[in-house]
């Protein structure tokens, strides 16, 4: 984890607390993502015990990433956290699609050859992605932070990077945007 905390300071306390072992780290990313997380269930045909199990599955994903040394501080938590509860949840919907009525039901297989791709793919997708930032440069790196990992608005964009108004910032969005992707279609993502 070798990334600046600068821009997401609960963020970063919450990281804090993990690598020291402070289980108060989980309380708190728990409570402030269990409303994002069970509006997203019960949009999708889930319960609210649905929506709980998840979240809890994702905080623990975070906490082991955190232990092991191989969470990438790219994005904020809460869209790490967004992100896994889709991921797991669709798996979910899947599985249960593919079931017959004479198949048991295996939950929480930790050796789920599925789960361990998709996490591989997700933390390869992750660097790639962060490459291309590297390569984007400044200030656009900074501006699609603002705007993807922090979703500022284009007023404080404007005043964050001195620009005349957010006009001139949703501008240079834009081309920074088509500079990201022309550099992510460069190395075929």
């Amino acid at each position: 984890m070798k990334s600046p905390l600068q821009f997401f300071n609960t963020d970063s306390k919450i990281l804090d607390l993990m690598k020291k072992g402070d289980e108060e780290a989980l309380v708190m990313l728990y409570e402030s993502n269990r409303r994002m997380v069970q509006s997203y269930v019960a949009r999708n045909n889930g319960t609210d015990e649905d929506a709980e199990d998840l979240l809890q599955e994702a905080v623990v994903v975070i906490w082991e990433r955190v232990h092991a040394g191989t969470f990438e501080y790219s994005a904020k938590l809460s869209t790490f956290i967004y992100a896994t509860v889709q991921n797991m949840w669709r798996r979910r919907l899947a599985r249960s699609k593919r079931e017959t009525p004479t198949e048991f039901l295996t939950v929480n297989d930790p050796e789920d050859p599925i789960s361990f791709l998709d996490d591989l793919v997700e933390s390869e997708l992750s660097k790639q992605i962060a490459a291309a930032l590297v390569k984007l440069g400044e200030p656009c790196k900074t501006l699609l932070l603002l705007f993807y990992w922090e979703e500022c608005s284009m007023e404080e964009i404007a005043k964050k990077m001195k620009f005349a108004n957010a006009e001139t910032a949703k501008s240079k969005k834009y081309q920074c945007k088509k500079a990201m992707e022309e550099i992510l279609v460069g190395m075929g993502i």
